[in-house]
């Protein structure tokens, strides 16, 4: 809209007026234009308002019966100016203004409440999920004369855990806040607190949110689960939220009172990474994401990304891209007008294609190619288990939950230096070895990918062809952590993901692992139940039995193990 003017000079002009948002429906045009007019006012930088805006606000509140509000700068402009209903306002999109949790947006909301009341839970929602710098409710009296005004604003982390600080309500003329001083200060603190946090840490700060079904019982296995997936990821967990929903919000899977805490929470902490404890669907993810205005991921996300940092031989490579981008397909999705440009050529009918298409054409196109190099990197692998097959050769392989001991095992069994750490998903590459026994007697023996619960779809459709490998197997060799608490949900879980590979006809040796770890009065009798062998691969405890059990399953006459030699295949 613009506003046409002459000057002193007899010079014709025009200058453009902002429009007025919100609720505009039954206003006279007389009304809009004394909305307009607010734009060309200005308050004193040093005051958060000042008595003449206070009673026009409260005058056109009055006379409209709807409340009127403004987002106000730090130097006293006004950008918007909002009409409301007589029990809210919108704020509309405030995407070109500033953000990040280590500053506040650089505005101030002030809007008019026709009853003399304190800031709404829908106040205090927008202060928190816009990182405003101040919330203001100006009360209007009977006569349309300005009553007090309830400020809130935002709090950094402190020892009493509040999130923010509504201020004693006054008159708009008896405000003794120095508005610039004050905000500043608070600003200040918010980024003294996180940064320290930053520094400290070194990584990326994460918050976790679990998600249980409320008839779920014990969680804390998941929740601590999900903390070393983002240690090994290289992140550090600042806090995490368990939450049991009586039902699942279905754009936000948890309610939007407790999403706007988490957000408070996160800007207090200095935390821009949400991470879900469960598979988010794309929609989910995009309104989650929009909702906070962080970063958000899910679980298969956080495991990808670990797969990728772990994989170094051109076949892990090539699985985890693959997985990746098949989980990316699906979450592409256009976010503002920058997406919805036109590549249409000369004498093209129609749009063309737009960024968004054009994005997952290439996604397609590269899913494809990497699929036709992983068809021909498994050529290669086939032939060397023909190799194997031919020969006549016993193969090992062994397989468990992440971080029970597999490569541990390896390395003691082989003399082998495969990369060994306390984390979750530490091997990711397969690695092969011939293991000699007395008499000429030989095994392969293989090392794999680690198991976890509720493997995400996407990596074992990637992973399928390595995984395929373990088809060939003559004895599995599964190993489990015996001093973790949930070693029988591991079993559980691994015994799961064999099924669904269609593993579970092949013979299986359980071996309990890290028994120097475990009271030795409850070892034999979890061998007793799961018919199991104990061991301690790092310290190479009882592996001569591990051994005699493993040739007696290949060889009737082996009773003893007497040298242990090393061969590569």
């Amino acid at each position: 809209m613009w506003y046409n003017f002459v000057n002193h000079n007899g010079i014709q002009g025009a200058i453009a007026i902002k429009r007025v948002f919100g609720h505009l429906t039954g206003l006279k045009s007389s009304q809009i234009k004394r909305l307009e007019r607010i734009y060309r006012r200005r308050i004193p930088p040093q005051k958060v308002i000042n008595p003449e805006i206070a009673r026009y606000l409260s005058e056109i509140s009055h006379e409209i019966k709807r409340q009127v509000g403004i987002l106000v700068n730090r130097k006293g402009i006004i950008e918007y100016v909002i009409v409301g209903d007589h029990q809210g306002i919108v704020i509309p999109p405030l995407t070109r203004y500033r953000g990040g949790l280590l500053r506040l947006r650089g505005l101030r909301c002030i809007h008019t409440h026709l009853r003399d009341e304190s800031l709404t839970q829908d106040d205090i929602t927008d202060l928190a999920l816009l990182r405003l710098d101040m919330m203001g409710a100006l009360s209007v009296d009977g006569s349309g004369s300005p009553g007090r005004i309830h400020l809130g604003h935002l709090l950094p982390e402190n020892p009493m855990g509040k999130r923010w600080e509504l201020l004693s309500p006054h008159r708009p003329w008896g405000l003794n806040i120095d508005f610039l001083d004050f905000i500043q200060s608070l600003e200040d603190e918010f980024q003294r607190t996180q940064r320290a946090k930053a520094l400290e840490n070194g990584r990326e700060n994460a918050l976790l949110i679990t998600v249980a079904d409320s008839d779920q019982g014990d969680i804390e296995e998941s929740v601590q689960e999900l903390k070393e997936l983002v240690k090994t990821s290289g992140g550090v967990t600042v806090d995490s939220v368990i939450q049991r929903p009586k039902r699942l919000h279905p754009r936000l899977l948890i309610g939007r009172g407790k999403l706007t805490e988490i957000t408070i929470r996160c800007m207090q902490l200095g935390v821009d990474l949400i991470i879900f404890n469960r598979d988010l669907s794309p929609a989910q993810l995009a309104s989650i994401s929009d909702f906070t205005e962080l970063r958000v991921i899910d679980r298969t996300q956080l495991i990808l990304d670990i797969f990728a940092q772990r994989a170094h031989s051109r076949d892990g490579k090539v699985q985890v891209e693959l997985a990746q981008l098949r989980y990316l397909l699906p979450r592409l999705t256009g976010k503002n007008t920058a997406m919805s440009r036109l590549t249409g050529g000369i004498g093209g009918r129609g749009p063309g294609e737009t960024k968004l298409e054009i994005n997952r054409r290439r996604v397609r196109d590269r899913i494809t190619r990497l699929e036709k190099e992983l068809k021909n990197l498994g050529k290669g692998r086939e032939q060397r288990r023909d190799r194997r097959t031919k020969r006549g050769i016993p193969i090992l392989s062994i397989v468990g939950y992440t971080n029970a001991g597999k490569s541990a095992l390896f390395n003691a069994l082989t003399k082998s230096h495969v990369n060994v750490e306390e984390k979750l998903f530490a091997t990711l590459d397969t690695a092969t070895r011939r293991l000699r026994f007395p008499r000429d007697r030989e095994v392969i023996i293989t090392d794999t990918v680690g198991f976890i619960r509720d493997l995400p779809k996407d990596l074992i459709g990637a992973f399928r062809a390595t995984l395929d490998e373990l088809k060939d197997a003559d004895l599995l060799i599964h190993v489990v952590d015996l001093s973790h608490p949930g070693f029988e949900e591991h079993i559980l879980a691994v015994e799961t993901t064999l099924n669904e590979l269609e593993l579970n006809t092949i013979p299986k040796l359980l071996v309990f692992n890290k028994e120097d770890k475990v009271d030795s009065s409850f070892i034999s009798q979890f061998c007793r139940r799961y018919n199991a062998i104990s061991i301690s691969a790092l310290k190479g405890k009882n592996l001569d039995s591990l051994l005699s059990r493993i040739g007696g399953m290949f060889w009737k006459d082996m009773d003893s193990i007497i040298e242990l030699g090393i061969g590569r295949a």
